[in-house]
């Protein structure tokens, strides 16, 4: 089984997207489990009416690992509530592969739903991301891991401020194969980008990868990340 498991925090509008995505898939071996922080919209009420587990979340990293907590699948899917597009047969194909290359932990293609900047960063990110995976693991925003792995590495570390779905990649890596599955694109929203400015996000995330890779994990307020009304 499958457990597909999403942080939510007032996601009213994007979640019933992703949710009908997953339900388009029509792979029926799979779980559905949000991990809400507080919701004061309809996300869970949205969320049931789908047939999904509710886990009480918190920012992204403890929502995570208190879905997995849940979890009874052996392969966890985490995915952010704005990745509202699904490629036909995605799910198929992604597992497919994951299985067939034997691999413990992947990541896989995202793209923004933004402007030609927008697709053009995302594509030349994705590329690096697969180029390196052989000797370095680096998530998107989005992970495919066993559950057993998962647990040996003790989940997501919920001190990390940004990039945590990074530094889970790199750990499990460590005593699994990690790889990165080509596929046709997820998109994602880039409301992020809309609501702080084209400059100021990838800024820090250029900042903060930088400081991941000579520093280790950011787990001092120096990038501030808001999960919709929540912050880091």
């Amino acid at each position: 089984m499958i457990s597909i498991i999403i942080p939510t925090l007032n996601e009213e509008k994007l979640l019933p997207l992703l949710l009908s995505q997953i339900r388009k898939q029509g792979f029926s071996d799979l779980e559905i489990i949000i991990a809400d922080a507080g919701s004061k919209d309809k996300t869970i009420e949205l969320a049931e009416n789908f047939g999904c587990k509710i886990a009480k979340g918190g920012l992204p990293a403890k929502g995570r690992n208190e879905g997995a907590k849940i979890a009874q699948g052996d392969i966890f899917l985490f995915m952010d509530a704005d990745n509202f597009y699904l490629p036909e047969n995605f799910l198929n194909k992604l597992i497919g592969e994951f299985k067939k290359r034997n691999l413990d932990v992947a990541s896989f293609t995202i793209c923004p739903d933004g402007n030609w900047f927008d697709k053009l960063a995302y594509g030349v990110y994705n590329g690096w991301v697969k180029a390196i995976q052989n000797f370095l693991a680096y998530a998107t925003n989005a992970v495919l891991v066993k559950r057993e792995l998962f647990e040996k590495i003790r989940g997501f570390d919920e001190e990390i401020k940004i990039g945590e779905d990074h530094d889970l990649a790199k750990r499990a890596s460590k005593i699994g194969k990690f790889g990165f599955i080509k596929t046709k694109p997820v998109l994602t929203s880039t409301r992020r980008f809309e609501r702080e400015g084209r400059l100021r996000t990838y800024s820090k995330y250029i900042l903060a990868g930088i400081y991941m890779a000579f520093l280790g994990p950011v787990k001092k307020n120096i990038f501030k990340y808001h999960f919709n009304d929540l912050a880091k």
